[in-house]
C-alpha cells in the first residue's frame, strides 16, 4: 500500500462516519460549527497510545472550555475500544476505522520508521478542524508523550 496523501492547513477535512466504542455511528458532520481535534493512534491499550489518550482525557476540560471536541481514531474494533475506554476512563469518543479508509483520507497511514525498520502502519497524527470544517493544524508523526501539552501551546490554551 502506498502512503496516502497528506493534508495541509487550509484543506477541507475529509468527512467520515465511524462506529464508536458503544456501537453508535459518529460523523464529523455531527460537530459542524464546532472546533474538533481528531487524532489517529496505532493501537488501543498499548503504552504510547494509553499515554496519549490519558493526556487528552486529563486535558479534556480545558480543551472543551476553549471550544474543542476530541475524537480518537484507530483501526481497533469497537469492542477493544470499549475495553480501552473503561480501563483508562477515556472521556471522549473512540472511533473504529478497521477498513483504514479514514486513516488514508487523512494521510494517517503509510510508511514509517519503527526502530530502524521501514514498516507500513498507522502514523500517529493529529488534526485540528475549525467550525467550517477546515484544517487548522495537520500534525504528522507526533510523539505520544508531551503531544497534548504541545498542542495546547499551538492552540493558545494556557497549561
Amino acid at each position: 500500500m502506498t502512503e496516502s496523501t497528506r493534508l495541509a492547513v487550509g484543506d477541507t477535512a475529509p468527512t467520515f462516519t465511524l462506529t464508536d466504542q458503544d456501537g453508535a455511528a459518529v460523523s464529523l458532520s455531527d460537530y459542524a460549527g464546532q472546533k474538533v481535534v481528531v487524532y489517529f493512534y496505532p493501537a488501543a491499550m498499548t503504552p504510547g497510545c494509553t499515554t496519549q489518550a490519558c493526556d487528552f482525557r486529563d486535558n479534556l476540560g480545558s480543551l472543551k472550555a476553549a471550544g474543542y471536541q476530541v475524537l480518537g481514531i484507530s483501526k481497533d474494533a469497537p469492542a477493544k475500544l470499549k475495553k480501552f475506554q473503561e480501563h483508562d476512563a477515556v472521556n471522549f469518543p473512540l472511533l473504529s476505522d478497521e477498513s483504514l479508509d479514514v486513516h488514508n483520507a487523512y494521510g494517517a497511514y503509510g510508511e514509517k520508521n519503527l526502530y530502524g525498520k521501514i514498516v507500513t502502519g498507522v502514523l500517529r497524527s493529529t488534526f485540528v478542524i475549525d467550525e467550517a470544517g477546515i484544517i487548522q493544524w495537520a500534525l504528522y508523526n507526533v510523539k505520544a508523550t508531551g503531544h497534548v501539552a504541545s498542542l495546547r501551546k499551538k492552540l493558545g490554551i494556557d497549561a
